[in-house]
């Protein structure tokens, strides 16, 4: 992953927010931090950086600001690894939650258990291929492991966004349809209505956020239209 890339985590926050108000949810339903599925556990961050970087905040020196880039970088796979194996448990036969030996991950990365062993305790980070396959044993994909704080933290938060932004899509998509099916339909103007109540709902929704909603709902007011015309033209000539 580029290390260039200028990832916001902030300002996406600030977006997601927008639309959750948009929706009527609270922040805590899909930006909690803490536990199995929270910020930390999708982005393989301590909680208190993903606090920071959530506050627009630089992190402290050591992850993200070591003096030797490859030196850092290498902490960082090795940290990652050291976390998934603390936090992707597995259900033993007794009903308890345990990490996974360090040679079952080790066989998924190819190699042997005394060489993943001398990796965490010396902080040098594997090949591509042995952190490609230690990443994809515990289900994640190799961005995770190399991706700089901010971008790691940023990439689960877009996805995030684009959950959000896809489900405000669908229900006024939905709206849509009800509108037609309560008869709101039969004016000429009525897609007009549909597209200004959507402006009117997205009202607070940043711009380039609310734009390819209501680009979408314009589209699919337009073929309403479409549909309306041609079953008057089937029922003239009929």
């Amino acid at each position: 992953m580029n290390e260039g890339h200028a990832a916001e985590p902030a300002k996406t926050v600030r977006d997601i927010v927008s639309l959750l108000e948009a929706a009527g949810l609270a922040r805590e339903d899909v930006l909690r931090v803490e536990g199995e599925g929270g910020l930390s556990y999708a982005s393989g961050l301590p909680v208190e950086d993903v606090h920071a970087l959530l506050r627009g905040e630089p992190l402290p020196q050591g992850e993200g600001g070591g003096a030797d880039p490859v030196e850092e970088r290498h902490r960082r796979v090795v940290a990652r690894i050291v976390f998934l194996r603390s936090t992707r448990l597995r259900t033993s036969p007794d009903g308890q939650r345990r990490a996974y030996s360090l040679a079952e991950v080790a066989a998924a990365a190819g190699t042997s258990t005394q060489w993943l062993d001398k990796m965490i305790r010396t902080g040098k980070a594997p090949n591509l291929d042995h952190a490609a396959g230690i990443a994809g044993f515990f289900g994640e994909s190799i961005e995770f492991l190399v991706a700089a704080p901010a971008q790691a933290l940023d990439r689960v938060l877009q996805q995030i966004h684009k959950d959000l932004l896809e489900r405000t899509v669908a229900r006024q998509v939905q709206d849509i349809q009800r509108l037609r099916k309560t008869g709101s339909g039969d004016s000429p103007t009525s897609d007009l209505g549909v597209v200004d109540y959507a402006a009117r709902a997205l009202a607070d929704v940043p711009e380039d956020t609310a734009q390819p909603i209501i680009a979408l709902i314009e589209s699919v007011a337009r073929r309403s239209r479409e549909e309306r015309a041609r079953e008057n033209r089937a029922e003239t000539r009929g």
